[in-house]
């Protein structure tokens, strides 16, 4: 009988991995934090909804997309949808990110804190969530209220 996957949670460690990066080279993922890591496929509905979304965070956010499909349809997908953050393929014969981080369903969204550790898990489409996201912005540096 086979075992469910559990998806890493908040405080757990993320797996060091490196995978292929969309435009050549391979991308630790621990390389840059913090972070948060985009899992998606291309075929999934709710994933073409909401990466639009993810792409008006960056680049206040730093952004790695994880695609489970080969180099041509992820650049195809990117294009179509206008994204413009770094993607990582999670290449399809074994899916190892997916399995590390125990993906069950797409999009998968690690907010992932400098100290390596999962900081908030957001699976599929939440607005709310996406919009705290979006407060978490870290280049800027503007008063909430000024006078006029």
């Amino acid at each position: 009988m086979a075992r469910a996957r559990k998806t890493l949670a908040a405080g757990d460690k993320v797996p060091d991995l490196r995978l292929p990066r969309l435009e050549g080279g391979e991308q630790s993922l621990l390389a840059h934090t913090p972070a948060l890591l985009a899992f998606f496929k291309i075929s999934c509905p709710i994933c073409q909804f909401t990466l639009p979304f993810v792409e008006r965070l960056h680049p206040n956010l730093r952004i790695y997309g994880i695609s489970q499909d080969d180099a041509g349809d992820t650049r195809e997908f990117n294009e179509a949808f206008h994204l413009t953050f770094p993607t990582l393929l999670d290449p399809e014969d074994d899916f190892p990110a997916s399995n590390a981080f125990g993906i069950t369903h797409v999009p998968t969204m690690f907010l992932i804190q400098p100290d390596g550790r999962i900081g908030r898990v957001i699976e599929g489409w939440n607005k709310n969530e996406m919009e705290q996201l979006g407060a978490l912005r870290e280049t800027d540096n503007v008063p909430a209220w000024k006078a006029g």
